[in-house]
């Protein structure tokens, strides 16, 4: 099978890989259809390593997928050939104490598509565990698919936050996370949100979403617009998703008293915290290392029209043009939010059967529903 592999840092090749063996007891085959393009794949990309995480091998890049059933291990109830799903890419020991706790994110066991030596999902064919796949309602498209992986982080943090009706949420760093984040607190009761960037066509696009108040930090200080916007009290919850240092100079001044301050951009560099003017003002910390126990719920806001994800898809590549979707968000374009790759299907003899007894259904090849 074909697979976009990370030969090391800066070398990225679309070439055969080994097919992946028969799904084993738990277990759903499942075509990758739409994978995105993550922080951490570019950064394995341009560094090498994301932290203790080091490129030693050729690593299949992607954890952001979608895709269809195309074969159910034994044991699996539930699925079928065809079905249409979305994959959480940690797998977790789940007898792990982390699991049984049901903070299975933070198992130290936990397998992550593409996070070394683990091999990612962007290729033909990979097998998941069932238990870990989410069926996609007809009216969610792959694309909307590969993005719930993302919107699990924003989801998580609002969960963590402890959202009351009418707060108000300030968030800094207006990338896809930071959105999804700004979406998600939306959702969970925040009366308004705002949200920082030095991009003003990112902002652009964070505007459109109602409740949600654009702050260009080439214009306008971000602490004194938080004051106005809260009577001078500061916001009940901020989040931080940028993972700049230069943000943590400021951030603490945007919280309210008894606030909350939910940390979710990773620092490249260590970054000092004065304690002593936390525990004045009672701020609670919350830190977000992937999710847990999110994703249905994800998968039924989006269904139910209550988070558009449309807007925050710019732009799609086809597997072959892999490098060219890379080299694009290592630019950083001002105006990109996610990119994504869709993976082309080869036809089997049984797939082209399907299609010429009209069974096909539009789910299959390079359709996006």
């Amino acid at each position: 099978m074909k697979a976009v592999v990370l030969e090391e840092q800066g070398v990225i090749n679309v070439r055969e890989v080994p097919d992946v063996p028969a799904p084993g007891l738990g277990e759903l085959k499942i075509a990758p259809h739409t994978v995105g393009v993550c922080g951490s794949d570019l950064h394995y990309y341009t560094h090498g390593r994301v932290g203790k995480y080091v490129v030693e091998q050729p690593m299949i890049l992607g954890h952001e997928a979608s895709g269809t059933v195309v074969e159910v291990g034994p044991g699996v109830e539930g699925f079928k050939v065809g079905d249409r799903v979305a994959m959480e890419p940690g797998i977790p020991d789940m007898s792990s104490r982390a699991s049984k706790l049901g903070m299975y994110n933070v198992d130290p066991a936990v397998r992550f598509f593409a996070t070394p030596p683990i091999d990612g999902c962007l290729c033909e064919t990979v097998n998941h565990p069932a238990a870990f796949t989410y069926k996609l309602p007809d009216n969610v498209s792959f694309g909307e698919g590969a993005l719930l992986e993302p919107l699990a982080v924003g989801m998580w943090s609002a969960t963590k936050a402890r959202i009351k009706p009418g707060d108000v949420c300030v968030v800094t760093g207006s990338g896809t996370v930071g959105m999804l984040t700004a979406s998600c607190a939306l959702a969970g009761g925040a009366s308004k949100v705002l949200i920082s960037d030095v991009s003003a066509i990112k902002l652009a696009i964070a505007a459109q979403i109602p409740g949600i108040i654009p702050v260009d930090l080439t214009k306008e200080d971000l602490v004194e617009r938080v004051r106005e916007e809260t009577g001078g009290w500061g916001a009940d919850v901020a989040f931080e998703c940028s993972g700049s240092p230069k943000s943590y100079e400021t951030f603490w001044k945007l919280i309210a008293p008894g606030g909350a301050a939910v940390i979710v951009g990773i620092p490249v560099n260590p970054v000092a915290i004065d304690i002593t003017e936390l525990q004045a003002t009672e701020v609670r910390i919350e830190n977000i290392f992937r999710y847990a126990n999110v994703y249905q719920k994800a998968i039924d806001l989006v269904a139910n029209g209550k988070l558009n994800l449309k807007p925050f898809i710019t732009d799609t590549y086809a597997m072959e043009d892999a490098q060219a979707a890379f080299d694009r968000m290592a630019e950083g374009r001002p105006g990109d939010i996610k990119l994504q790759i869709t993976v082309k299907k080869r036809l089997t003899l049984r797939t082209l059967r399907n299609d010429e007894r009209g069974l096909c259904h539009g789910r299959c090849c390079t359709s996006q529903r």
